[in-house]
């Protein structure tokens, strides 16, 4: 395999960092390689927010849920969807602006930024550099909104810290191919590999956890989606709204 499959396939998220500063070069490729990703229409439905300022990161780390990572690495950005910059193409074009009235904006605006974070990590990767992405920016929407001063359809939907190892974590098993990669249609009979799966994930927590926690990932991931996220992301829906983002048909 070629350098860049590897780096791919060696991907570990890093939660551990060292005091040492990232070259601001680094972090210009960083963003550079980000914004090089396609994107829809090439509307550029993105904007990276760059936090190294240690007043913001700690009460960014709060706002995630106490992400610790956040405020001992030296640098987060904070990946936002953003459909500011087509108001004021409209405004320029005095044209009117309802393109957010539709659910498919905010498909749109997550979908290029998750191609733009996944070139971002992979850039810093390859830079010798460790990353962890940070759903938890979402927990408490509203508070992040108005720490990074966004305007209205603007909404953060991930950060990605990014800093110099401190150690390289254990590698997580993923699910096995087979799972997740189907031929010409959806092969619906999955149960086996989630089951092999969920025994692979039991001894990798069991062993990284010295035996405090052998649970499958089935039992992680169903009680993540049916207890935590609605008590955690509850509040995403009425801030997309706020900023501008009406989660129905669009009537115009």
């Amino acid at each position: 395999m070629n350098e860049t499959i590897n780096l791919l396939n060696n991907h570990r998220s890093i939660r551990k960092y060292t005091e040492e500063n990232v070259k601001r070069e680094h972090l210009d490729i960083i963003i550079k390689s980000a914004m090089a990703g396609p994107n829809w229409a090439n509307g550029q439905q993105v904007t990276v927010i760059e936090i190294q300022d240690k007043a913001k990161k700690e009460t960014l780390s709060e706002l995630a849920g106490g992400q610790v990572w956040i405020n001992d690495a030296p640098v987060i950005f904070v990946f936002c969807l953003d459909f500011h910059r087509l108001k004021i193409a409209a405004e320029n074009q005095d044209r009117s602006f309802t393109l957010t009235n539709d659910s498919e904006y905010v498909l749109i605006g997550s979908t290029d930024v998750g191609i733009a974070l996944g070139h971002a990590v992979t850039a810093a990767e390859s830079l010798g550099l460790g990353t962890v992405p940070i759903g938890g920016i979402r927990k408490n929407p509203e508070e992040v909104i108005e720490l990074l001063d966004l305007p209205k359809y603007v909404f953060p939907i991930a950060g990605l810290v990014v800093g110099h190892p401190a150690n390289h974590s254990a590698q997580k098993p993923r699910l096995p191919l087979e799972a997740v990669h189907h031929m010409e249609k959806y092969n619906t009979e999955l149960h086996d590999y989630i089951r092999t799966y969920d025994k692979t994930m039991s001894i990798y927590l069991e062993k990284r956890t010295s035996g405090a926690d052998n649970s499958n990932w089935s039992h992680k991931i169903l009680d993540f989606y049916e207890r935590r996220l609605p008590l955690e992301y509850g509040r995403v829906k009425g801030v997309l709204q706020k900023q501008g983002f009406h989660l129905g048909k669009n009537k115009n």
